[in-house]
């Protein structure tokens, strides 16, 4: 891959971290009853680069926005929620039934964005038959023979980091192809396992660095 390439996927993968917040907004438009939006409008109410989010949504939407109108919103949900998948409603296993496990597990909000986690496992005996929302949770001991029944592909990994490889091996043993991993640790998958790690505790030192840096410009200007 030359550096052009390298470029392009550089490119694309900021570019969907931006596209959910696009839709969340604009579905909240749609919401209000709000028929066009420019995104001049889309990137001052998210605090964005108006030039970026011009190029982003024009590169989505199949049709061209309108001068002074901008996008309809109707049409540019439908394009959003094409590109990202949220037609499609994806199933997933979930196997750590701990608080963070419970609150995906009982997440209503999954379905709108195209993931349906259909049941939960955990090794902890009291938890088998336990329902949260309308998703059961069972002995981990019968995710194998669930995910070869099924066929789902997604698995989501909310477990303490030092059980997170052992989980991760009966998953892809089990014919998982993507893993969500909430585990404060890094996998060793195989080649062609996609992983996406929800990294919490670089999430919190980024953000704690950006304050300690807003408090220091805060004070040195008083």
């Amino acid at each position: 891959m030359n550096m052009r390439d390298n470029s392009s996927l550089v490119v694309m993968k900021s570019t969907l971290s931006r596209l959910p917040l696009y839709y969340s907004f604009i579905s909240k438009l749609e919401e209000d009853g709000v028929e066009y939006v420019s995104s001049a409008l889309v990137a001052q109410s998210l605090n964005m680069n108006p030039v970026l989010v011009r190029k982003d949504l024009s590169g989505v939407s199949s049709v061209t926005g309108k001068p002074r109108n901008g996008f309809e919103v109707v049409t540019l949900l439908r394009d959003l929620s094409e590109y990202l998948g949220y037609n499609n409603l994806d199933e997933a296993i979930l196997v750590g039934v701990g608080g963070l496990g419970r609150t995906l597990l009982g997440n209503t909000e999954f379905s709108k964005l195209g993931l349906n986690i259909v049941v939960g496992f955990d090794k902890n005996p009291d938890l088998n038959g336990m329902q949260i929302g309308n998703k059961y949770v069972l002995p981990i001991s019968k995710m194998k023979s669930f995910i070869k029944r099924t066929g789902i592909k997604i698995g989501i990994i909310t477990v303490p980091a030092d059980q997170a490889q052992s989980v991760c091996d009966l998953m892809v043993n089990s014919g998982i192809l993507a893993i969500w991993n909430f585990a404060f640790t890094l996998l060793n998958v195989p080649q062609g396992i996609l992983v996406k790690n929800e990294n919490l505790p670089s999430s919190l030192a980024m953000l704690s660095h950006k304050l300690a840096k807003k408090l220091k410009l805060e004070n040195s200007n008083q």
